[in-house]
């Protein structure tokens, strides 16, 4: 007897697996293992997420036309140049699908979010890894790497996991070097924690080309990962597109509702930064006094790098989550010297700061 089987490569894929949520039995933990904000969702979005909930028996707008035009009106863009997705992973799968496909190539930097891979290879491309500088994506190794083949090209910009960004000069030079017919995908799901003054999320690039997506999440600064929000500015070609491949109900009606009122919060969005930018330097200058590498980060998580401290990652890992201290192995993004830790709460940080010196002995 034979078995249905599936396109050539989908095998070969590893799946993806998110941070860790538990450690012992009934122990409590702190989850910074996911780059979650500590803070949580708006309560003006909980509110609304839970007025939404007594109409669950019926189907969400399929536009999502509330939510485009609040995220339109806050950010200043054209609202019929956006669309939702059930997180921004539904909307790199979906780019992935409709612009890749078998014998074509899809270019992203060494160390950048591991789902671009995957949704390549979902759709028979080739991923394609082009090496970064001192964890930094590299315009000049990008480019190096595009062929005839290249179709898209993805830039995580804060990258996760190193926390990395290029300035928005950089990535002009990048899309400027790159051909008309390849599709320049900005991924800017850490954009609200960069405070520095030369980034650019990427809506300009969008508005001056038909080959450059923007992608956005309400995973991160928003508070809303439970409820999978993601969004997309785009030219109207690649619009149209995205509306012809994409579900019709692909965003469900509480994730619509809270999104609005949590964009609109833009003062609980203000706390959260603040909180991200108290932390940021605090945790960075303790954890390289105890002789941790720690790679410079705009975003709300640190990469630390325990090569040289006699100590492994792995040991490391384990020892923290003994203690219900979880933080992220990314080995799998080829560091496998180091962890990833999102700022936490005060508690949290605090606590992480303490056993680490434990652990090292400082």
């Amino acid at each position: 007897m034979t078995t249905p089987v599936p396109q050539p490569g989908i095998m070969n894929i590893s799946p993806y697996v998110g941070g860790k949520s538990k450690a012992g039995e009934q122990q409590t933990v702190a989850k910074l293992s996911s780059n979650e904000s500590p803070l949580g969702p708006s309560p003006k979005a909980i509110a609304a997420i839970e007025a939404a909930a007594a109409s669950a028996h019926r189907y969400p707008d399929g536009g999502s036309l509330l939510l485009t035009g609040a995220i339109a009106e806050i950010h200043k863009l054209d609202p019929a140049r956006i669309v939702c997705g059930n997180g921004s992973d539904e909307l790199i799968s979906l780019l992935n699908m409709a612009y890749a496909g078998p014998g074509d190539e899809v270019l992203f930097t060494e160390h950048g979010f591991l789902m671009y891979a995957i949704s390549a290879s979902a759709a028979g491309a080739t991923p394609v890894r082009a090496a970064e500088v001192d964890r930094t994506a590299d315009v000049d190794n990008l480019l190096a790497a595009v062929t005839e083949n290249t179709k898209i090209v993805f830039l995580a910009n804060p990258n996760n996991p190193t926390g990395t960004y290029l300035p928005d000069s950089e990535v002009r030079r990048l899309r400027a070097g790159l051909r008309e017919d390849i599709l320049l995908v900005l991924d800017a799901a850490y954009a609200e924690y960069v405070t520095n003054d030369d980034y650019r999320p990427g809506a300009e690039l969008v508005d001056a080309h038909d080959n450059v997506v923007m992608t956005r999440t309400f995973s991160k600064i928003y508070g809303l990962a439970a409820l999978r929000l993601g969004w997309a500015y785009c030219p109207p070609a690649i619009i149209d597109v995205l509306n012809r491949v994409r579900g019709p109900f692909n965003v469900n009606a509480l994730a619509q509702a809270g999104g609005v009122e949590a964009v609109r919060d833009q003062a609980h969005i203000e706390k959260a930064r603040v909180h991200n930018d108290k932390w940021l330097p605090i945790l960075t200058q303790s954890f390289r006094g105890m002789g941790l590498g720690v790679t410079a980060s705009v975003g709300n998580f640190l990469l630390l790098d325990f090569d040289g401290s006699g100590k492994t990652a792995a040991e490391a890992e384990n020892f923290l989550t003994e203690k219900g201290l979880l933080l992220r192995a990314v080995a799998g993004y080829g560091l496998p010297t180091c962890l990833r830790m999102t700022i936490g709460r005060d508690d949290e940080n605090h606590a992480v700061i303490e056993a680490l010196r434990e652990f090292l002995g400082k």
